[in-house]
């Protein structure tokens, strides 16, 4: 599958390390043009391009916003993520640290209003892109132990595709149900938010 990163800072640029060891493909685009990429371009080698936005966009089967929640709003024509799966990787800030005041709305809500015909899926925005890095892979073998990372979303088709991405990645994928009230627990302020759970204390967390 190739996967579109939309946002190359650290997150998303480990990201796409951690894809390509992986054995996936990506496509990788920032607001800056395909033409700042060349280095992490040749750092990944052939399963690796870059693009503008859009046009990762088009390219991809699966697309991941990396981006400040700031930009989301007409970053992309909203033709070019027609019944693509869209994860929502974003993390709403009103200041340094501080959750933004969204009205009792989740982040992702409003991405899926802005990209009304996408398959909205609201995940891997919970890790600090230090653990991203170093925490998957196959070092934690015992059953819950692997690390967790979240999906939230209301295409249960959608919500499979990327917890398959997340298992290929060395971390265990959970799901923390329909996108509004999922989505609220993974987003800044959320109690899931850049708190590493294993999959077990994460399913203990969420059943309890």
């Amino acid at each position: 599958m190739r996967t579109g990163i939309i946002g190359t800072g650290r997150i998303g640029s480990t990201l796409a390390r951690i894809l390509v060891a992986a054995g996936h493909q990506v496509v990788l685009a920032n607001a800056r043009g395909p033409q700042t990429l060349g280095p992490l371009v040749a750092e990944l080698g052939r399963a690796a391009s870059a693009a503008h936005p859009a046009e990762a966009a088009a390219q991809a089967e699966l697309l991941v916003l990396m981006v400040p929640f700031d930009g989301v709003r007409g970053l992309l024509p909203p033709r070019v993520v027609q019944d693509k799966v869209l994860v929502d990787a974003t993390n709403a800030f009103g200041g340094p640290g501080t959750p933004a005041d969204l009205g009792g709305r989740g982040s992702s809500d409003l991405v899926a209003e802005w990209y009304p015909d996408a398959q909205v899926v609201k995940s891997l925005n919970t890790m600090h892109f230090e653990t991203l890095a170093v925490a998957g892979g196959t070092s934690r073998t015992k059953p819950g132990e692997r690390l967790a990372h979240y999906t939230a979303g209301d295409d249960a088709k959608a919500k499979e595709i990327v917890a398959g991405i997340i298992t290929d990645l060395g971390f265990a994928p959970v799901d923390t149900g329909p996108l509004h009230s999922g989505g609220i627990l993974q987003q800044p302020g959320g109690p899931l938010f850049n708190r590493p759970l294993t999959e077990a204390q994460a399913l203990a967390w969420i059943s309890h």
